[in-house]
């Protein structure tokens, strides 16, 4: 567009020659300040057409990163994990990491693009030379930054152009979304699964060892032994992750020498069934004293007495070790009696 189509109204009066203004040398100074280079209007400072193109190219790009985060959410919800596509020249490549990749990508170009072409288009662009003064800031000074933060404001027009405002708002308002999807990414939502085991009301104790039943006769006074529930099998996937929360350890004692009521009622015959998982940070616990019916962590030295209800008498763990109720079912093999009464293992747990 030439100066031709403009309104002469809207055409500056002068050139701003003060701008470029040139400090000759003198003693002090034998060096001549060149100023700076005269100011030049843009087509968007005379033209309020012009700005209104720009306004709306502003726009556009705010509202398509918009778009594209609502297109990385719908994304993420929508496109399978192992789903492929293939993208010359880049071969086969996960449908979800490049939908993803693009979204989230064309999400952040489209704001810095769209904060790049206001500030080049529609802010003030005229260079402004400072004298340099001390580092401490005088009244004077924060004055001056207040007086240039409001001329700042202004000059953005933030409040006139509201197409502007409205839509970076929405864009910057919008964007951060894809961020609290992707905390999703940090695991599956873990329900009650950290509070319930593979042990429920029939489930037969297996011996680890031997991967058969157990009968009440099998285990002896004194001994110790461990088990796991029926159906748990070493070759399963999940394994490691069920037996960590249902590993059980059998102890039998003297009826008599059980201290705790609860204890001997949940027991068989004098066989107590306890979490082997210790309440401290989780290690399997696999020492015990028979004379003292004391069972101990090998990590920390956690003691807990398995014949008063494997209450904690030495060492940093917080709480007893839960116990499983047992009895024997119609063929006279061990079973469970129901699931843990309460979470096994370390202190999330605080009983919450």
């Amino acid at each position: 567009m030439s100066s031709q189509d403009i309104p002469e109204e809207n055409l500056p009066a002068a050139q701003d020659t003060a701008h470029g203004a040139v400090k000759l040398a003198d003693e002090k100074n034998p060096f001549a300040d060149p100023g700076l280079p005269p100011h030049e209007h843009r087509i968007q400072d005379i033209d309020e057409r012009a700005a209104k193109r720009s306004e709306r190219t502003v726009a556009l790009l705010f509202t398509l990163s918009m778009l594209a985060t609502v297109g990385f959410i719908a994304s993420y919800v929508t496109i399978p994990v192992d789903k492929t596509v293939y993208i010359f020249p880049l071969g086969r490549i996960s449908a979800l990491n490049f939908a993803l990749g693009m979204t989230l990508g064309v999400a952040l170009f489209a704001i810095g693009a769209g904060a790049v072409h206001w500030a080049r288009t529609l802010m003030s662009d005229h260079e402004i030379a400072d004298e340099r003064h001390p580092i401490e800031a005088s009244p004077e000074v924060k004055a001056k930054v207040m007086d240039d933060f409001r001329q700042g404001a202004k000059e953005s027009a933030l409040g006139r152009r509201k197409l502007i405002r409205n839509t970076m708002f929405g864009a910057l308002a919008l964007f951060p979304l894809s961020g609290v999807v992707l905390l999703r990414d940090l695991g599956p939502l873990p329900g009650t699964k950290l509070r319930e085991t593979l042990w429920s009301k029939g489930k037969l104790l297996i011996n680890q060892n031997t991967n058969e039943p157990m009968r009440p006769s099998d285990i002896i006074v004194g001994s110790l032994t461990f088990a796991k529930p029926e159906g748990l099998d070493e070759h399963d996937h999940g394994f490691q992750t069920e037996i960590a929360k249902a590993a059980l350890m059998l102890v039998r004692i003297q009826p008599d020498d059980i201290k705790d009521k609860q204890a001997l009622e949940w027991s068989h015959e004098g066989i107590l069934a306890y979490s082997k998982i210790c309440t401290h940070v989780g290690c399997p616990i696999s020492l015990y004293e028979q004379q003292t019916h004391h069972a101990l962590c090998p990590c920390h030295q956690s003691t807990f007495d398995l014949a008063d209800g494997a209450r904690v008498i030495f060492g940093p763990a917080g709480h007893a070790l839960p116990q499983l109720r047992i009895g024997v079912n119609d063929e006279g093999y061990l079973e469970a009696l129901g699931d843990f009464d309460e979470p096994v293992g370390p202190a999330f747990w605080e009983r919450g």
